[in-house]
């Protein structure tokens, strides 16, 4: 379900100006990463960047990667493209659709070099569980996209979703998760507020990150 809310007019500006200019419109087409960016680099993909700020930090920090943003929030992919267009970035692209879609739709085999997924939706209520993104058939298809060498990075401060994802991963046979549990932060991830807003709370941050196997026989 796309999301709405409150716009800026600089937001809105930007929708309106900027996002044949850095949107990728959703499709039933595989993405060819040529027609995008203008430099053949590894793609990393970000699912739900809500307002966009680690998004836009490590595409400028880290110019020789190619961004993929996955959003639904329409502030967040506003905020996002006036920020593209402000600093002139060339390795940063936006999709406003669901993440399920994109991935099954768009992103190719064998062709994502890592997958952020930081601080998803919860749905805290045990009734709304499957809700939840990360579950087994989802995994399977980001597995899938990876490729050989290529990692899955997620975070959350949600205990029993942190519990889940472990699972899941341990249950993927594409995937190898090299800490046999939870992850050491990654220095070069920048905080996000909902961690902010965790750790005011003194919520423990739980940090996820496995690897794609190569296959059997290479």
């Amino acid at each position: 379900m796309l999301r709405s809310g409150r716009l800026s007019k600089t937001a809105l500006h930007a929708l309106e100006e900027y996002s044949k200019m850095y949107g990728i419109e959703p499709s039933s087409r595989r993405i060819d990463y040529g027609d995008v960016f203008p430099k053949s680099q590894p793609v990393i993909v970000e699912i739900g960047f809500g307002m966009g700020h680690v998004t836009i930090e490590l595409a400028e920090r880290y110019r020789e990667y190619n961004f993929i943003g996955i959003e639904v929030y329409k502030p967040g992919v506003g905020r996002v493209l006036h920020e593209i267009h402000s600093r002139q970035l060339t390795n940063v692209a936006i999709i406003r659709g669901d993440a399920v879609q994109v991935l099954e739709q768009m992103l190719p085999d064998n062709s994502v070099h890592g997958f952020h997924i930081f601080f998803p939706d919860p749905w805290p209520k045990k009734k709304h569980h499957k809700r939840r993104l990360i579950q087994r058939d989802f995994l399977h298809m980001a597995a899938q996209r990876l490729m050989t060498g290529g990692y899955f990075y997620a975070v959350t401060d949600w205990e029993d979703y942190a519990q889940q994802i472990l699972r899941t991963v341990s249950e993927e046979e594409l995937l190898f998760n090299r800490y046999d549990g939870y992850a050491p932060p990654a220095e070069w991830r920048p905080k996000t507020s909902f961690q902010r807003k965790g750790e005011n709370k003194q919520y423990t941050i739980h940090e996820i990150w496995a690897e794609k196997v190569p296959a059997a026989g290479i």
